[in-house]
């Protein structure tokens, strides 16, 4: 089953090409995803890579959590699922 990486502390140069290439000696990345700032149209600093299984995952974890990319040490970890946040008008009087 596909397992869902956040990866933080991105330098704002690296592409969704390079974060896949460097993913992929940890085994078969699925989809790179860097979510882009509303306002700016820029990178955020994180992105989300999907690799195939669970053990794949693992082992990206364990060679790039902490890897210097471009003097930037990365984070990485399984991505957690967004909790609900309540938001706007509902159960106001």
């Amino acid at each position: 089953m596909a397992t869902r990486l956040y990866v933080g502390n991105l330098p704002y140069s690296v592409s969704e090409n390079e974060l896949r290439r460097l993913f992929s000696q940890a085994g078969t990345v699925d989809s790179v995803t860097m979510p882009l700032d509303r306002q700016t149209g820029r990178p955020r600093g994180f992105a989300f890579v999907q690799m195939a299984n669970g053990d794949e995952a693992n082992s990206a974890i364990q060679m790039f959590n902490g890897y210097v990319l471009d003097g930037r040490p990365l984070r990485v970890n399984i991505a957690q699922e967004r909790e609900m946040r309540g938001g706007g008008y509902a159960g106001r009087a």
